[in-house]
């Protein structure tokens, strides 16, 4: 059955909801104060699910997205909304969430990020194709789809010099023949690039990730990446070899092609030297403002023992104590990122770090 109807919110994480007679319909990827026309594709006794086909009437609150990939990349929900009606959505679907769960205090606004474009240092493309059997491609997932790859020249989340590795890569493999991994066959050679960047610095780390079902030429295809114009320094260039048939981006054998297999960024004045698999915020300056006041919640340390559990890189926890004389410990770390922390840093929040 295909109906119309004015989307009233919009639930986490992008569950449009519809009344038509009295009855509560899920539509994905539909805003609040759209008009759109869907059909019911679930229907159970406690909800109904339906999948949108178009959008009639577009919201007030909508703005043309910036990204020209925009309603086909899979990868942003929000960005026909203004960054302000952005942090507004997310504060109200927190205190949602917070209010199903049977909780009940109060939510500051979310402290938003300094930088809304290019605020990435972490990206994770997939080659594949646009449609089947269609030229290779290098990028995101389209919206709702496994299998299909929307190539991105001018990804806005990201520093341009990605955009310009990315193209440049693409093009090598094109001009090469070479082929994507099949998820289905289990054929082919190209999987994933991960490019990683230091916002302090502008390093660059790129890390291509293939199956052995071919061979690379690797000198010829370093001197390919260093030959590119771009702002920031390539640090490392890294080749991973992945025979796993699962769809994720993990190493069998890791190979150092050019330079090193880290690089640094910094959170205030700490250093920390950040490996191809290691974790860390996505959002460098974004994190800075999260920690911020975490820092603030937490008061003084001196004569403490503070426990920073499920730690990852310990950043928290080193924020708060390093040039202090509170003690912290940590359950649950990353060993594969390694911090300097002789630099002086004694200089319920919820902040967008993408």
């Amino acid at each position: 059955d295909i109906f119309e109807g004015k989307v009233i919110r919009t639930e986490f994480p992008n569950k449009g909801i519809i009344d038509i007679e009295g009855q509560k319909v899920i539509v994905k990827n539909a805003l609040e104060g759209q008009i759109v026309r869907f059909f019911i594709n679930k229907k159970k006794r406690d909800k109904i699910e339906g999948r949108l086909l178009e959008v009639i009437e577009p919201s007030p609150i909508e703005q043309p997205a910036a990204c020209k990939h925009f309603g086909i990349c899979g990868g942003c929900r929000y960005q026909n909304l203004s960054y302000e009606q952005q942090l507004d959505l997310k504060k109200r679907q927190v205190e949602e969430l917070i209010e199903k769960n049977g909780l009940s205090f109060d939510i500051e606004n979310i402290y938003g990020s300094p930088i809304t474009e290019g605020y990435r240092n972490k990206m994770e493309f997939t080659f594949g194709d646009e449609e089947k059997d269609g030229p290779l491609a290098l990028g995101m997932h389209k919206k709702n789809s496994f299998y299909d790859i929307v190539t991105l020249d001018d990804c806005r989340i990201v520093d341009p010099d990605f955009n310009v590795l990315l193209q440049a890569i693409l093009k090598y493999f094109k001009e090469k023949g070479e082929t994507y991994f099949h998820k289905i066959r289990h054929e082919g050679f190209l999987r994933h690039l991960v490019m990683r960047r230091s916002v302090k610095t502008g390093d660059i780390l790129i890390n291509l990730v293939t199956t052995t079902q071919s061979q690379l030429d690797e000198s010829e295809f370093v001197n390919m990446i260093l030959a590119q114009k771009i702002d920031g320094k390539v640090v490392g260039i890294l080749h991973t070899l992945n025979d796993n048939l699962a769809d994720v981006v993990q190493s069998d054998e890791t190979k150092t092609l050019y330079g090193q297999d880290y690089f640094y960024e910094y959170l205030y004045n700490m250093r920390f030297k950040i490996s191809p698999f290691s974790f860390f915020q996505t959002n460098t300056l974004g994190a800075e403002v999260l920690y911020d006041k975490v820092r603030e919640y937490v008061g003084e340390t001196k004569d403490k023992l503070v426990y920073d559990l499920y730690t990852g890189t310990g950043t928290i926890g080193r924020t708060r104590t390093i040039g202090r004389t509170g003690t912290v410990g940590g359950a649950g770390t990353d060993h594969g990122t390694g911090t300097d922390a002789g630099a002086d840093t004694d200089s319920a929040a919820c902040a967008d770090t993408g």
